[in-house]
């Protein structure tokens, strides 16, 4: 589905020239976060408990720079957008070719709301700019 389609589905989009495009629409990295304290799962969500998390530390690659970067050693981590979810589509998100090559990558999902998205990264790690397009928005199911 072309992204300008898609776009009516999402709000916060941080520059739509670039995020939209033929192939669907790119959704940018608001946040990193480390888990630090498990969360707790139970048969009838009468226990549910939500995870610690911490956000990842961030750093200036260069003075004069505008935006910082997450420096990620191999693990697991969830994301959080900078981008929302609008109305009642169901939209389909996966991982971004850029980022698949080189070596991180979270599940595709197919959800009404988003949420922080588990993302895992492996080898030798990954940095990520603020505001890095590491999703693709690629269906919307009305």
């Amino acid at each position: 589905m072309a992204g300008t389609d898609l776009a009516r589905h999402v709000e916060g989009i941080v520059h739509e020239d670039t995020q939209v495009h033929g192939g669907g629409l790119d959704l940018t990295v608001a946040e990193v976060y480390a888990v630090d304290g498990p969360g707790r799962v139970d048969f009838g969500g009468g226990e549910l408990e939500a995870a610690g998390l911490e956000p990842h530390e961030r750093t200036w690659r260069s003075e004069g720079d505008d935006y910082q970067w997450w420096h990620l050693d191999a693990g697991r981590y969830l994301i959080e957008y900078n981008e929302s979810f609008t109305g009642d589509a169901r939209l389909t998100l996966q991982t971004r070719s850029e980022l698949l090559a080189r070596g991180a990558f979270h599940p595709t999902l197919s959800v009404r709301e988003l949420d922080r998205v588990p993302l895992s990264v492996g080898g030798a790690g990954v940095r990520l700019k603020e505001n890095a397009r590491a999703s693709t928005v690629v269906d919307a199911e009305e």
